[in-house]
């Protein structure tokens, strides 16, 4: 079987060594930066706390559960243990739980290990963190959707939710990924994101608000601390909210959020190379809203890209391949990093079984380049247009190829850094 393996990776080669690839120009993206200096963090999520109303809903003595999420958040540590000051000092009582539906292999320990690894530890927060699985049905929608909310979080005398504003990767509405959403499937835990996504993503963005209502009005939910961020992943906007304000103060940050939204711009891309995907990246692994490949039939917006060659695994996604089916081509070694036990239950819970598909993979960085251009369509093949992103999150600096070089000196929203360069492989055809 090794002997097979390998011959047919030789062939493949052999049929790619054909493939002559465009000399590269690394480009600069102009993006915002605008942010919010990490040492001035703590003392505006207490500014954003510290109202009356919010204050008198914390008891001397109570509980107070504040959710913590899966998504790589930007300096979520710092946040999370501003709001468990200030709880304290409110004379609360805070603790953390994972608020994240079905992720961490859909596991209690997995999930505790997640928060873990954003350095949300009792230790460096300060309190307790209580992880379980077990929910509790608060409620259900007006057309008999049971709502459930994670068991610790029910028995607390309050909940405060935090979680970062931005599009979603699978669906459109007034609300999309953020404070209603952490509200109805992070809290939800697997049993709740399963409920919610047993028709797909098509309707969520109406029946969000509706079953966040549920939770709102049935939970201890006293207030909520949003977050927006900019194309490099950076705190730009915090944003303080009683439960009543949410509904409509979230849209109005979603609007803000897709303006700092990083992005390609080019368009009718022949090959989107991207160095690495994972859950840290995105839900998707690699951010649809950035390659305009998404997983769902019923969202078409976006750059046009005919193939995508994605090279690479983060270690942070620890196995976790999901959005590697919206690729054309992948890399023997990405394939080996997977871990289908990590992968699969989140896939199940959505039901949008296309995005942990394994594509068509070959034995070197080089070939997989070569394999996703050779097989464009109606192309110019004398000078395709390709681009190199390390991933959707770094967006500034990417290649483009020598065929694109004018568009880019016309561009008032890139700038040229260099001449155009071959690419560089190692011995064993890899960039890396």
């Amino acid at each position: 079987m090794a002997l097979e393996t390998k011959k047919e990776g030789n062939i493949i080669t052999e049929l790619a060594s054909s493939v002559r690839l465009p000399k590269m120009v690394k480009v600069k993206q102009l993006l915002d930066h605008s942010h919010i200096d990490i040492n001035e963090i703590p003392g505006i999520v207490r500014s954003e706390l510290d109202r009356e109303e919010l204050r008198a809903r914390i008891k001397p003595g109570a509980s107070v559960a504040i959710t913590c999420g899966s998504r790589g958040v930007a300096n979520i540590a710092v946040i999370i243990r501003a709001i468990v000051d200030f709880v304290k000092e409110c004379g609360g009582s805070p603790f953390i739980f994972p608020a994240m539906g079905s992720h961490g292999g859909a596991t209690a320990q997995g999930q505790r290990e997640i928060l873990a690894s954003y350095h949300v530890t009792e230790d460096t927060m300060g309190c307790p963190i209580k992880a379980t699985m077990e929910v509790v049905q608060v409620g259900e929608t007006p057309d008999g959707m049971p709502v459930y909310v994670d068991r610790y979080a029910y028995e607390a005398d309050a909940i405060i939710l935090c979680g970062r504003v931005k599009a979603h990767t699978a669906f459109r509405g007034p609300y999309e990924s953020g404070i209603m959403k952490m509200a109805v499937i992070g809290l939800g835990k697997q049993k709740g994101a399963e409920t919610v996504h047993r028709n797909g993503f098509c309707e969520l963005g109406t029946m969000l608000p509706v079953i966040g209502r549920v939770v709102l009005e049935h939970a201890p939910v006293i207030g909520a601390l949003a977050l927006v961020e900019n194309a490099f992943d950076q705190t730009c906007i915090i944003k303080g909210m009683l439960k009543e304000e949410i509904y409509e103060e979230e849209p109005k940050l979603l609007i803000a959020s897709k303006q700092r939204l990083g992005k390609i711009y080019f368009d009718n891309i022949d090959v989107l190379v991207v160095d690495r995907i994972g859950k840290d990246i995105s839900g998707d692994g690699m951010d649809p809203n950035i390659t305009g490949r998404f997983a769902v039939p019923y969202i078409n917006e976006g750059i046009k890209v005919q193939h995508i060659a994605v090279l690479d695994l983060t270690d942070e996604t620890h196995g976790n391949c999901n959005g590697l089916g919206l690729a054309d081509v992948t890399t023997k070694r990405l394939v080996d990093k997977i871990d289908v036990d990590c992968t699969y239950p989140n896939v199940v819970t959505s039901t949008v079984l296309c995005t942990p598909k394994i594509p068509l993979f070959t034995h070197s960085d080089k070939t997989c380049i070569q394999i996703a251009l050779r097989t464009c369509n109606y192309i110019d093949r004398e000078h395709p247009r390709v681009v190199r992103i390390k991933d959707t999150m770094n967006l500034e600096e990417i290649y483009i190829s020598e065929s694109m070089l004018k568009e880019a000196e016309e561009s008032n929203h890139v700038i040229v850094s260099g001449p155009p360069k071959d690419w560089v492989f190692n011995e064993e055809g890899n960039l890396w």
